[in-house]
């Protein structure tokens, strides 16, 4: 006898209404960030060989002033903090074309940490937070990090395992433990850390978030870590909290909410990400056409080759796929949809993969070229994406969530038989 079918998963109420065509202040907006990120960002680029890791402030001065007379500035900051107030599905067209360059985030201000950090002061701080924290980041005066990866055995693809801990002291909080892997840190003003205040490594429950001023004696950088990403200002550091104190007013959110609150940032962050790395695949994608469609070999121009056609066919669907995840997935989290977390992890995967096949392809369809450092910017993209799948939570552990959450309708306790039985 058949079994009964599991019930339907929940869709993100029915019919979605999601809208391809791009209102025409996004749409303007978009094409002002691509014509400097052409103009001004890709020869900062090139001077600087794309990498940012030692921290060259003048370089973010000048292209976040460019950003601002252009008119390009904060595409995603709420406009009484002053930027345009995208929400994501807006920020999923601009982020593309700020990404078509590596440092084009950086130099529109919506770069990672300090894109996410500012999402997650908007919507967790106090009023009092926010002016002192939110308003100078939003305007690119301050730099933030997020501290929440630990070495092993810590916090880093499973947060649970957070070993940092938090305790009350007279007027606020000591923190102690170490971080690692945190991006920005050098040089930043402030460090939004995730700390153990109750339960053991391994709890779901029991984590806070403080804000922790730059000069604390208590927190102590390391060392900047050399890894093969280079486009992250500031790069990433190992920080140690040895007797940090912190007053009771720099919690941020309320206490023992920490994971609560920073799915808040970890979302959205996951999905700007994407859009942000979908450019440079299109920059990748641009590259490999313009080599195909002008290189002779074989005594035909590569792209008649068939074999170069199906790479970038495949590229030209990797592409399309990848924008219109990003484009539902900021639907879901627009609309506070029941399915934005599995639509987010889906999207990080699907996004984070596809991505490096297109450079990938970039760099095998343009041979020696493709890996020439200096001659074609498809080394320094690939060098680029890489980390991506690791970022953000890894591929396998987005899997495991994705796939955990479809199986969970289908749930019978003790189920015995197979599913014709």
């Amino acid at each position: 006898m058949r079994r009964a079918l599991a019930p339907a998963r929940p869709s993100a109420g029915g019919t979605v209404p999601i809208q391809f065509d791009v209102d025409p202040s996004v749409a303007r907006l978009a094409e002002a960030t691509a014509e400097f990120v052409r103009e001004v960002v890709i020869p900062a680029e090139r001077e600087c060989g794309g990498s940012v890791h030692d921290a060259p402030q003048a370089l973010r001065e000048r292209l976040q002033k460019a950003a601002r007379e252009a008119g390009v500035f904060a595409p995603h900051v709420p406009e009484r903090w002053g930027g345009h107030g995208l929400d994501l599905r807006g920020q999923a067209v601009v982020f593309e074309a700020a990404g078509y360059s590596v440092l084009g985030a950086l130099a529109l201000n919506c770069a990672s940490p300090d894109e996410g950090n500012m999402h997650l002061l908007e919507k967790v701080a106090t009023e009092e937070q926010q002016e002192r924290y939110l308003r100078p980041l939003a305007a690119g005066e301050y730099r933030s990090c997020f501290a929440m990866t630990e070495p092993a055995p810590g916090a880093g693809a499973d947060p649970r395992a957070l070993m940092t801990t938090a305790v009350r002291v007279p007027g606020g909080w000591r923190i102690d433990g170490r971080k690692w892997f945190i991006t920005g840190a050098d040089g930043a003003a402030f460090a939004i850390v995730m700390a153990r205040t109750d339960g053991s490594p391994g709890g779901q429950g029991g984590a806070t978030m403080f804000l922790v001023d730059a000069g604390n004696p208590g927190m102590r950088i390391v060392r900047n870590i050399d890894t093969l990403d280079e486009s992250l200002f500031a790069g990433h550091s190992e920080i140690v909290f040895d007797g940090c104190v912190v007053g009771e007013d720099q919690v941020l959110g309320q206490v023992h909410q920490g994971f609560v609150n920073a799915q808040v940032r970890l979302g959205p962050a996951r999905l700007t990400h994407c859009m942000r790395w979908l450019g440079s695949a299109r920059r990748a994608q641009d590259v490999a056409l313009e080599r195909a469609g002008t290189r002779q070999a074989f005594g035909s121009l590569l792209g008649d080759l068939g074999m170069v056609q199906q790479m970038l066919a495949d590229s030209e669907i990797d592409i399309e796929a990848s924008r219109a995840l990003i484009w539902r997935t900021a639907w879901e989290l627009d609309n506070a949809s029941a399915s934005a977390a599995q639509f987010s992890s889906v999207s990080k995967v699907f996004v984070a993969e596809a991505v490096g096949r297109v450079v990938d392809r970039a760099v095998q369809i343009c041979g020696a070229l493709g890996i020439s450092a200096e001659d074609a910017p498809l080394a320094r993209l690939i060098r680029e994406v890489r980390p991506f799948r690791i970022y953000d939570g890894p591929s396998e552990t987005h899997r495991f969530a994705i796939a955990r959450r479809a199986v969970k309708p289908y749930r019978r306790p003790h189920a015995t038989g197979s599913a014709d039985s």
